[in-house]
């Protein structure tokens, strides 16, 4: 059978995930080196562990990420955009963040828009990328869609589901509605539900280009032997946490 994807079609939609709470440092290098060997697009890390992921990451293809007003969004804007400046400063390269859940369900479209974007500039500034979490398990498809022109109007790189730590994950029918209306340059990011190769694609047929995943090993490991590519061999095994 002929497949209409690569390796690396799949490989860099994902987004490895190390933000678990109870991950131990050895759990974090274990996921590095998954990452590493699989050739994801990014891993996206506590803050605290940053500086060491950028390090493990420097000379290779793959990116290092962290999170900012995770997982809940309702800092004070000013310490969000803290939050990115430190995180720039260890050498993030993709910042997931967070909108404000509170304002959201409240409709002040005013504060969540100055919220974003006191995030959104300085990381753009410094030549970085933004993915912005929605969690869309407590909004409803207006809110949603408002989120997405906010979204487009201030350049956001990527629109995302959900954080993986709400009461729910991706949707293929969020995802469609997102793809239909964050602008053709803001791409869509899912995160909590796909969890083996099959979704993979079916998110990717929709348009999708990222998804945050601690089962990596599980999907491309599956992606290399229907591609027919020898498996790849790891000296540890990364943890699984819970999560997306």
């Amino acid at each position: 059978m002929s497949l209409d994807y690569t390796y690396l079609d799949v490989a860099k939609m994902i987004d490895h995930s190390l933000l678990n709470p109870t991950l131990t440092e050895s759990d974090l290098e274990a996921g590095l080196a998954v990452a590493l060997a699989y050739d994801v697009a990014s891993v996206c890390i506590m803050p605290h562990a940053l500086a060491r992921c950028a390090a493990a990451l420097k000379g290779s293809n793959v990116k290092a990420s962290t999170t900012c007003g995770f997982p809940h969004g309702v800092v004070t804007t000013r310490m969000k955009r803290l939050e990115a400046e430190a995180a720039l400063a260890l050498g993030c390269e993709e910042l997931d963040m967070v909108v404000n859940i509170s304002r959201v369900l409240s409709g002040d479209w005013t504060y969540v828009a100055a919220d974003l974007q006191a995030v959104i500039e300085p990381v753009h500034r410094a030549g970085q990328k933004v993915k912005v979490i929605f969690e869309n398990c407590y909004l409803n498809d207006t809110q949603k869609i408002e989120l997405c022109k906010i979204c487009s109007d201030l350049g956001a790189d990527w629109v995302k589901t959900s954080t993986g730590y709400g009461t729910g994950g991706a949707t293929l029918e969020d995802l469609r509605l997102m793809r239909a209306h964050a602008a053709p340059n803001v791409q869509v990011k899912a995160a909590g539900g796909v969890r083996d190769l099959d979704k993979l694609l079916e998110v990717r047929a929709i348009g999708v280009t990222r998804c945050g995943s601690t089962r990596t090993i599980e999907m491309l490991g599956e992606a290399r032997l229907r591609l027919g590519l020898p498996p790849i061999q790891l000296a540890t095994s990364a943890a699984a946490p819970a999560g997306y």
